[in-house]
């Protein structure tokens, strides 16, 4: 897998001078992250890449004292399939379809 990068308001993949993976985010004024969208390259499908992205926001929101409220349905999916990250979804979140 490729190394997972940061800049304000995202965690990113890049290679050959483009983006190849991305989940973007907003911070609120309640220190919620509010995941609203999750993109990933043809090149990088089925690899991983959108699960590595997700548990870096988690990681991040662990770290820094956040709770993460999935607005992408991609995220929401991974918020789904993984319990575990549970101590940081947003009450807001909890009741995902």
């Amino acid at each position: 897998m490729r190394q997972i990068s940061s800049e304000e308001g995202r965690f990113y993949i890049a290679g050959d001078g483009e983006d190849l993976a991305e989940i973007t985010y907003k911070l609120d004024n309640s220190k919620t992250m509010i995941v609203d969208h999750t993109y990933v390259s043809e090149q990088l499908r089925g690899q991983g890449a959108g699960e590595q992205l997700v548990k870096a926001v988690v990681e991040k929101a662990r770290n820094e004292g956040l709770s993460v409220l999935p607005q992408c349905s991609y995220a929401a999916h991974q918020f789904k399939k993984h319990p575990e990250y549970g101590d940081v979804l947003n009450e807001n979140g909890s009741g995902l379809s």
